[in-house]
């Protein structure tokens, strides 16, 4: 496994591989591996002849007062990880290498990035527009892989493929979770003893809701209560804090009232001072 941190380095290092018509698989993370990270590299393991991980915590798309200095990251654990995962390359550049000056152009979506995250952290899907077109154009995969948590960036980035005609396919893997129905997330890290045995009502209420619209109801209005009065009705201590609850068109991510097409559930709730983010697929 070769540890590259230089642009130049690994495009020269991706040449070989890409004129010899092998296959590249590309993972973009920000480090501290769990196993839903490890589901995108094993898919693309099985899917490639090469499979290069990006390690790199992108401060275009962190807001001024949000976690950028306090993001969890460990790189002796991630590459000990990696290596034993047969990854061929592990990209991490500093903050320097990919933003040597004032970064002046920016990648933005739009529509696909208005509302849900974007409502409460503006800017941030500029930056991670941005920061994978940049990455897409030093790596240069054939398939990238990216994971249905984090549904409105999947969105966005399968748009920007799309619209800006790179000729990589994107491959979204479903939402890996712990033994208790909790999303895995590098932030999970953040979470307080008392504050982790509190995380696993989010997943249960959306179930709960998901079970509703199973059995028949469509209404969003009704479904988007059902996760709120599910949360609020427990005794939760520490209480979970909704930031938003919303039903959207699962492809162009349109407010919907009824769900009569595949949709997404989506919530962002805050524990303690933790933000945390999950979604059901209702279809």
């Amino acid at each position: 496994m070769k540890v590259i941190r230089r642009i130049e380095e690994i495009r020269k290092e991706l040449k070989v591989f890409r004129q010899g018509r092998r296959k590249i698989g590309f993972v973009p993370t920000m480090g501290y591996l769990h196993d839903g990270h490890l589901a995108l590299v094993r898919k693309a393991r099985n899917d490639c002849d090469i499979v290069v991980v990006s390690i790199f915590v992108n401060p275009l798309q962190f807001g001024p007062a949000e976690d950028f200095k306090r993001y969890p990251r460990d790189e002796r654990r991630d590459l000990n990880i990696l290596e034993k995962e047969n990854v061929d390359v592990v990209f991490i550049p500093s903050a320097e290498e990919m933003y040597p000056e004032p970064q002046l152009v920016f990648v933005y979506v739009e529509k696909l990035s208005e509302g849900m995250c974007s409502t409460f952290r503006p800017g941030h899907f500029r930056g991670v527009a941005t920061v994978v077109a940049k990455l897409f154009n030093i790596v240069q995969p054939d398939i990238a892989y990216f994971g249905e948590k984090d549904y409105q960036q999947l969105k966005i980035i399968e748009k920007m493929v799309r619209d800006l005609n790179f000729p990589i396919r994107i491959v979204p893997i479903k939402t890996v979770r712990e033994y208790d129905g909790v999303a895995m997330s590098s932030r999970n890290a953040y979470l307080m003893s008392d504050e982790r045995k509190v995380a696993p009502f989010i997943y249960k209420a959306l179930s709960e809701a998901e079970s509703l619209f199973q059995a028949g109801e469509k209404q969003a209005e009704i479904l988007k209560n059902k996760v709120r009065e599910t949360l609020e009705s427990k005794s939760l201590n520490p209480s979970i804090k909704v930031q938003y609850i919303e039903i959207r068109d699962a492809e162009t991510l349109e407010e919907i009232d009824e769900v009569n097409t595949k949709a997404v559930l989506a919530i962002a709730a805050y524990i303690g001072n933790t933000r945390l983010i999950d979604n059901i697929i209702l279809e």
